[in-house]
């Protein structure tokens, strides 16, 4: 008889479980997750009033870690406000990054400045209190990468990573992790695949982006951090390594970036 093996331990660098769509089942959410061996969590905000809701979430479940920020597609009249409170709360509330922060140029979103001025301050912020990034980049992954390097930051991760080889020499460059979810296990994503089949092992981490961006499998449904499990197949598949292997090395990564042990 075999002996059954344990999942391995895995980190979900980045599910927004606090958001709404986890409003009904978020308690079983977070024990499915356990029960495939995502045992470690981080929930990044996306404006100032869901700061508190993911501290007093994280509070509640063990595994959970906050990060906080102000996201670019989230940002309102009341950004500035928001943004001369976010010190004071970093100070009072100590999170284990700043995040999500970045920009948005994919749509008619937020004012581009005030995105670019919200995101250097952050940026700047993160410096200050010595914390890593969590960072949003989408349709503006250049101007991105040219505000890290002139920013100094050289600690967190491009969450949902979906840019060139070059683009990606150029943050590992820098310091900073790619975080991988769902889209990898798309087929179609042929470049996003080859990236991640020969990048650098350490500079990999897992993430759900949960509810959203879920993978092959689970296409039109509500994603979730269990999934994470089906992106580590994925990718253990690519690199033709062991998940036990890709498991660990990822799980590293996250520990060391986020200062979890």
């Amino acid at each position: 008889m075999h002996e059954k093996r344990n999942p391995p331990p895995l980190v979900d660098s980045h599910v927004h479980l606090d958001d709404d769509a986890f409003a009904a089942d978020r308690e079983a959410v977070v024990e499915r997750a356990r029960r495939h061996g995502v045992d470690t969590l981080v929930v990044p905000a996306v404006d100032a009033p869901s700061w508190p809701r993911i501290r007093e979430l994280c509070a509640r479940h063990a595994g959970a870690h906050p990060a906080y920020g102000l996201h670019p597609l989230f940002l309102t009249e009341h950004a500035p406000q928001q943004l001369d409170a976010l010190p004071a709360w970093l100070n009072e509330n100590r999170p284990v990054a700043v995040g999500e922060i970045g920009l948005d140029f994919h749509l008619d979103g937020p004012d581009r400045e005030l995105q670019r001025h919200c995101f250097s301050r952050q940026l700047q912020l993160a410096r200050e209190h010595e914390l890593p990034v969590i960072v949003h980049a989408r349709g503006a992954l250049e101007e991105v990468t040219l505000t890290l390097r002139r920013s100094g930051n050289r600690r967190g991760v491009v969450h949902s990573f979906s840019g060139s080889e070059q683009q990606a020499h150029q943050l590992w460059e820098l310091g900073f992790h790619l975080g991988i979810g769902g889209p990898v296990t798309y087929e179609r994503a042929q470049r996003l695949r080859r990236i991640v089949a020969q990048m650098p092992i350490e500079f990999l981490l897992l993430e759900s982006d949960a509810p959203d961006q879920p993978g092959a499998a689970h296409r039109g449904e509500r994603n979730e951090p269990a999934h994470v499990v089906e992106v580590l197949r994925c990718i253990a598949a690519l690199r033709d390594a062991p998940e036990a292997e890709i498991a660990a090395a990822t799980s590293a990564n996250a520990r060391r970036l986020f200062g979890l042990d």
